[in-house]
């Protein structure tokens, strides 16, 4: 380690009571995506007593402060992400919601590094801009609640970084980064991993009409909505074989809710999905592939289907060059034998993250310390020094690493990123394009018939 890198473990690992306490009580406290006032309530006071100066999100939890080195450079943003899950049968489960994706260890780490950012020596030979950001909403669940708020005016956007980032909490950001919980074996040697990127994902809630009648009386005089959704998920799951393997195309329906009783035909059924992909073209593609599906699954039964599509994550592209600084950096925290980064895997999972770098260069890694399937009733931190106070460790080395010796690092790698985007007013807009409402399939008073499911 350098002399820089023994005093950046210092200054964390004299936070590092802190850091725990934080993960603690996040844990206890999980809230869902954009209703986390209790952690950030937790962390602006926590923020606020180390002598920060936040900007709030406002009427949604989220907020960033800047540590300036009093010298000029390029703007770097660390985040933290707030959200948890609803795993109602988790042991630990609070409310029906639990922390089983590891988003409050981030938020503690987060707390960590701005905690170390206040110490002796902290900001020396460094220039340019440190952005502090805690996040809502990254978990991409409950699609009726965020149209709730959607429709309020409350929020434009479902994802919360793509939400903060339409609210100016990304305007003059030039390189992103943060590490995510991984969930590995207690024994696993592996300390720090990253892939090469994420899949991208639309979000769709599809709500099929029929008509009620008596299930076995008059079920002539009924139009069973359940059938016609049964119909066009199975067309949809038959498109399967047309998926190229290129694409990495995801489709995993789930059946929300139907409007019956045992013996009545069911007139109306909802069913939410994402529809997953490497490019933002595959997942176009595909999505109006399964629109069509779906509209003829409702043709079929006579029946009516609306279909709601919404902006979900972005595809993440790991910038190879920070993805290779930042390995550099795990490995002189921990060792070589301790670091695990692929650069051909990718990930068909989604994560907002992928909506930052469709601006700029940005690489998401991730941390060990945690058990148990991501996203399961399993899921427990096992070691939160290796999750948080290692995780705050990385993280500011690598953030010294592009800013220390006049930011050469990180202005090479921000003048060569290609952003699929030259600006975010550029890649918000083509995002709001995605938005579709549609009645896909209609009837006159003759019962014609007009089928009408994609954008024009």
């Amino acid at each position: 380690m350098t002399d820089r890198q023994q005093l950046i473990v210092k200054n964390v690992d004299q936070v590092k009571s802190m850091i725990l306490e934080a993960e603690r009580w996040l844990w206890a406290h999980p809230q869902t995506g954009f209703t986390e006032w209790q952690a950030n309530g937790y962390l602006t006071d926590k923020f606020e007593a180390l002598g920060y100066t936040l900007t709030q999100a406002g009427n949604i939890p989220g907020f960033y402060t800047d540590v300036d080195t009093g010298k000029p450079g390029p703007t770097l943003v660390i985040m933290g992400e707030l959200d948890a899950l609803d795993i109602a049968n988790h042991p630990e489960s609070v409310n029906g919601m639990t922390h089983c994706c590891g988003h409050h260890a981030q938020a503690a780490a987060l707390l960590g590094i701005a905690a170390a950012l206040k110490q002796p020596g902290a900001l020396d030979g460094l220039c340019g801009k440190i952005r502090l950001m805690a996040v809502p909403a990254e978990e991409m669940i409950q699609l009726g609640f965020r149209e709730k708020l959607r429709k309020e005016g409350t929020i434009t956007f479902f994802a919360g970084k793509i939400e903060l980032m339409n609210r100016g909490f990304f305007d003059d950001v030039d390189i992103a980064f943060m590490v995510h919980g991984s969930s590995t074996a207690p024994d696993s040697p592996i300390d720090f991993s990253c892939s090469s990127g994420n899949n991208g994902c639309i979000m769709k809630t599809l709500r099929f009409k029929g008509k009620s009648a008596h299930a076995g009386g008059s079920p002539h005089l009924g139009i069973n909505a359940e059938y016609a959704a049964m119909l066009g998920m199975q067309a949809a799951n038959d498109l399967r074989e047309t998926f190229r393997e290129k694409d990495m195309v995801r489709f995993h329906p789930v059946v929300m809710g139907v409007n019956s009783a045992v013996n009545i035909i069911p007139d109306e059924l909802v069913v939410e999905s994402h529809v997953r992909a490497k490019t933002l073209a595959a997942i176009a593609f595909e999505n109006k592939k399964i629109n069509r599906a779906m509209a003829g699954g409702a043709l079929a039964m006579g029946a009516g289907v609306e279909i709601s599509d919404r902006p979900g994550h972005s595809p993440a592209f790991h910038d190879p060059t920070l993805m290779k600084l930042a390995e550099k950096c795990c490995c002189e925290l921990v060792g070589e034998e301790h670091v695990s980064f692929d650069y051909d895997e990718w990930q068909t999972g989604t994560t907002d993250f992928g909506d930052v770098t469709q601006i700029m260069p940005g690489v998401q890694f991730n941390a060990s310390g945690a058990s148990g399937v991501v996203h399961g009733i399993d899921y427990k931190v096992t070691d939160p020094n290796r999750l948080c106070v290692n995780s705050a460790k990385a993280q500011l080395f690598l953030a010294d690493a592009l800013l220390g010796n006049n930011a050469i690092a990180a202005k090479e790698i921000i003048e060569n990123y290609k952003p699929a985007y030259t600006s975010i007013p550029e890649f918000l807009e083509t995002a709001n394009k995605l938005i579709l409402d549609k009645d896909a399939v209609r009837y006159d008073e003759n019962g014609d018939v007009t089928i009408d499911f994609q954008n024009h």
